[in-house]
């Protein structure tokens, strides 16, 4: 046996919020209408729609406002070459797209928002991986290592540039040292005389 569903109390109270909005703007519509018809003034959806306080789309979307208003206008002799049925009919098609339309928008939406908090948690997740493998002792670790290895490189450059200069001095040696071998030899060569 199957029980009916008791609706939550705060979903119970919002439908009923919501009947009693629309019942006192039905009453307002009834009361418009009756003030237009007192004033001999034209019965229309605008004009019932400002002395109601309500909107046009309510008048069109709530079938007892669009039967007053209808009926009202039809006896007032007020009708225009379209009937309001035939506005009603137009402006639901019209809505109705627009509804298919923003719900497409909207599951649209809400993908590209689900991809988005996706990506965003992975690249949380790799920031707070890269800031727990660069702990504070790690970067003291590393700071010294460079520091050591800037002091290394400073050592071998300038050793480098002692060996450059020895190397240079040794070159010129080797040149002084070839032209007094060539001297010598000419020396020897020459006859003694």
């Amino acid at each position: 046996m199957k029980t009916a569903a008791v609706p939550e109390p705060r979903t119970a109270a919002a439908m009923a919020a919501r009947r009693h909005k629309t019942e006192t703007a039905l009453q307002r519509v009834r009361e418009a209408i009756a003030r237009l018809r007192r004033e001999k003034a034209q019965v229309s959806v605008a004009s019932v729609a400002r002395r109601a306080d309500v909107s046009r789309t309510f008048l069109y979307d709530n079938p007892e406002a669009r039967a007053a208003v209808s009926t009202a206008m039809t006896e007032a002799g007020e009708r225009r070459s379209q009937t309001v049925v035939d506005l009603d009919e137009e402006r639901e098609a019209t809505w109705r797209e627009r509804a298919l339309n923003a719900e497409d928008a909207l599951k649209a939406a809400h993908g590209e928002i689900l991809a988005q908090r996706a990506r965003i948690g992975e690249l949380l997740g790799q920031v707070r991986d890269l800031q727990a493998e660069w702990t504070e002792e790690a970067i003291q670790r590393i700071t010294t290592e460079n520091t050591t290895l800037k002091q290394r490189v400073r050592h071998l450059t300038a050793d480098n540039r002692t060996l450059d200069e020895r190397l240079k001095a040794a070159r010129s040696n080797l040149r002084f040292q070839d032209r007094r071998v060539a001297d010598l030899e000419a020396q020897i060569a020459a006859p003694a005389g």
